[in-house]
């Protein structure tokens, strides 16, 4: 079997010519399906439609993941581990049943932030016999400079790039250029009050919306916008850049 996983940015605007050929050559897409109303699965469809109609997409219930707030760090990987165990198991039954060429549309790039590559692996270590390749896509960081008019460095220096979760723990590290991803709801900015922020959510996909300025001046914006992007999207994915001033 041939699988491609395939970097699709926040969109079909995103998708390079390189990935919409890959998904053409593709027997079919298989997608996970988080709720009877996924709003990542429609972008993926509408994906699908604008590059190769003809692909069936096969949506596989995606296994529930333990949430719970105030997890520690042991307990957080331990549910990560555990849900991408079973997200493993679940493609393999999928890939098994149909062989051929599959495709997974990985939302922004598979290698920022983005475990698809891990779990096909995984999908390996359960016995399919499969080959891959993987094409990049735009990445949540990359959008988020380009909306804001922003490099996401100064001249010459780096740029650290983290989850929500350890925002706290790289500031106190000493890092002073900061994109986090993958933000919970319950994100404490109070370790980077008075630093600059760049913030926004759901890039490229609807309930976009864009945020700067101090820190402190602008947090209940940001909770506030984050809240609207849900509600009006059915999810939300937020990504900033914050830097000490």
């Amino acid at each position: 079997m041939k699988v491609w996983i395939l970097g699709i940015g926040m969109g079909p605007q995103h998708v390079t010519a390189e990935v919409a050929s890959a998904l053409r050559s593709a027997d079919y897409v298989i997608a996970a399906e988080k709720s009877s109303d996924d709003g990542l699965l429609a972008v993926r469809r509408a994906v699908v439609d604008a590059y190769a109609p003809a692909t069936p997409v096969v949506a596989v219930a995606d296994p529930a993941r333990d949430r719970s707030p105030g997890l520690t760090e042991p307990d957080y990987a331990r549910a990560v581990a555990d849900w991408h165990a079973a997200r493993a198991q679940c493609y393999a039954d999928a890939l098994r049943a149909r062989g051929g060429v599959a495709a997974f549309l990985v939302w922004g790039d598979p290698a920022l932030y983005d475990s698809t590559i891990r779990i096909v692996e995984q999908v390996k270590d359960l016995g399919v016999e499969l080959d891959y390749d993987v094409l990049p896509g735009i990445s949540a960081p990359q959008l988020l400079a380009a909306r804001h008019r922003i490099v996401l460095h100064e001249v010459g220096r780096p740029v650290h790039i983290t989850t929500g979760r350890r925002l706290a723990q790289a500031a106190a590290a000493g890092q002073d250029n900061i994109v986090a991803m993958l933000n919970p709801d319950e994100l404490d900015l109070s370790a980077v009050g008075d630093w600059m922020i760049w913030w926004a959510a759901n890039l490229g996909a609807v309930g976009e919306a864009l945020i700067s300025g101090r820190v402190c001046d602008v947090v209940d914006q940001i909770a506030a916008a984050r809240a609207a992007a849900r509600a009006q999207a059915g999810w939300v994915m937020d990504v900033f850049v914050v830097r000490r001033i």
